[in-house]
């Protein structure tokens, strides 16, 4: 991966120049890896538009952060490959369906007694739901009617992970015995 480097200077030097914000070294270190960083990003993600994000992210971590860097870890080449591709996977895991569940078209013969014992369910859970605490039926809600995980219902709410999942499986727990009795 490592490619010749003009005018003698080298990666290091160049990564102890951003350290002191010298805008030329990120120049020259975004001339010769740039193309790397990009290529892999669009292995990954096979999406040009999405591989220019991640490229960008790259090197704006490498300008913000240079000390994370570890010459002595291995080359600049692969460290940045390294990155890149894990940045790339977090955007894909980032990534919606294609496809909205709203535009899925499925072709059933109506099943009116299924709709009816449907229908029966929703006003049970809704009838549970309705006598939980707040803070478990809003993370509930989160979870199963906004698709939040976990993580994202604590972000959000400023609760500790712990909390968000003790609430989501106490209120699952309830939701159970209803439905078992």
């Amino acid at each position: 991966m490592s490619r010749p480097q003009p005018q003698g200077i080298s990666d290091l030097a160049l990564v102890t120049g951003l350290k002191s914000s010298d805008q030329g070294a990120m120049a020259e270190l975004y001339d010769r890896y740039s193309a790397v960083v990009y290529a892999v990003a669009l292995r990954v993600l096979g999406d040009t538009g999405a591989a220019e994000d991640v490229l960008q992210e790259v090197f704006l971590q490498l300008w913000r952060k240079p000390s994370a860097f570890d010459a002595a870890r291995g080359s600049l080449a692969s460290w940045l490959a390294v990155i890149t591709r894990n940045r790339a996977i977090d955007s894909l895991r980032k990534r919606r369906p294609e496809t909205d569940i709203e535009d899925v078209v499925l072709s059933v013969a109506p099943d009116l007694a299924g709709e009816a014992e449907l229908a029966r369910a929703a006003e049970k859970v809704r009838g549970v739901m309705g006598r939980m605490v707040p803070a478990q039926r809003s993370a509930l809600e989160m979870a199963y009617w906004e698709g939040m995980s976990h993580s994202e219902i604590a972000d959000k709410t400023g609760e500790p992970l712990g909390t968000i999942k003790t609430r989501i499986r106490a209120g699952l727990i309830v939701l159970r015995k209803a439905f078992q009795s």
